[in-house]
């Protein structure tokens, strides 16, 4: 079985780095999708161990999700968004008009774009 060669690293990148400037080039779909479940949450005035409970996960996942951190399966996205008392398609929609409201520069803007926004969404 062959070995995959990655190339080489500049000297002066790190991979955390290289990371970095790709997200600050463009949001990432869980970092928009996170932001919307904190602010409707916190919108509520609830806690993560309030909702979490209600959405059937735990508070760390919750938190998780709300940073950006996982990339949460269709059916858990659903099971928080019923926690908050909205749906599916409302919070993909607050998901697509935050990544189409990102700074110029830091998300593609093109028609092609969003529709793959709205796509994702």
């Amino acid at each position: 079985m062959a070995e995959t060669v990655r190339p080489p690293m500049p000297t002066d990148e790190k991979p955390h780095e290289r990371a970095a400037a790709r997200r600050e080039a463009e949001p990432l779909w869980r970092d928009a999708l996170g932001h919307c479940l904190r602010r409707r949450r916190l919108d509520r005035g609830e806690t993560l161990v309030e909702t979490a409970r209600r959405a059937g996960v735990s508070p760390q996942y919750l938190s998780e999700m709300e940073r950006g951190v996982k990339e949460p399966s269709s059916e858990m996205i659903a099971a928080v968004a019923g926690a908050l008392e909205t749906t599916l398609a409302d919070l993909a929609l607050a998901v697509a008009t935050t990544l189409l409201a990102a700074p110029t520069g830091t998300a593609p803007m093109g028609a092609t774009c969003r529709a793959a926004y709205a796509l994702a969404a």
